[in-house]
């Protein structure tokens, strides 16, 4: 048997620190400047946690801003509970970093994206690469209180 080094998983381990380095900081100080973060996540992962009608509107993926208002972010070692919300609606989500799909922080032009592969193939169990996506639910504004109502855009604005 031929013992190799599964950079794969190395580096999806990696990443998922570093988007744990950058959640707690976020919690203990707010988001700095304009940072600004876009998670995309598999809505269907055993772990995560979020409001059934949320499931039902996005079964497979979903994708979450951390930008204006956010409340209780909570980082542990295996995900982050996080209040977002969506139409006046505060909704606790909590997302493990293995159902993450996607991390983009889009004001400094950084992604993460894991990409798993079928396990009938021989080689590591995933890809790290930046992370291109076509849509994203993007808060939209609401004059009564600086609170934001989900909805899908494109992310076209965003690329060179």
């Amino acid at each position: 048997m031929t013992r190799s080094i599964d950079y794969g998983n190395l580096m999806h381990r990696a990443m998922r620190g570093l988007i744990q380095e950058v959640l707690i900081s976020v919690a203990k100080d707010g988001l700095p400047g304009a940072h600004h973060f876009f998670v995309t996540f598999d809505t269907m992962h055993p772990d995560v946690e979020i409001a059934d009608w949320l499931s039902d509107r996005y079964p497979g993926e979903m994708t979450v801003v951390i930008q204006h208002w956010f409340d209780n972010l909570d980082v542990t070692n295996e995900g982050f509970t996080i209040t977002l919300n969506f139409g006046d609606n505060p909704e606790t989500l909590y997302i493990p970093y293995d159902a993450i799909k996607t991390f983009v922080d889009p004001s400094v032009e950084f992604g993460l994206r894991f990409e798993t592969q079928d396990e009938d193939d021989d080689s590591p169990e995933g890809d790290a690469e930046e992370a291109p996506m076509e849509e994203m639910v993007e808060p939209e504004a609401d004059p009564a209180d600086d609170r934001k109502e989900a909805e899908v855009v494109s992310l076209d604005q965003f690329r060179k």
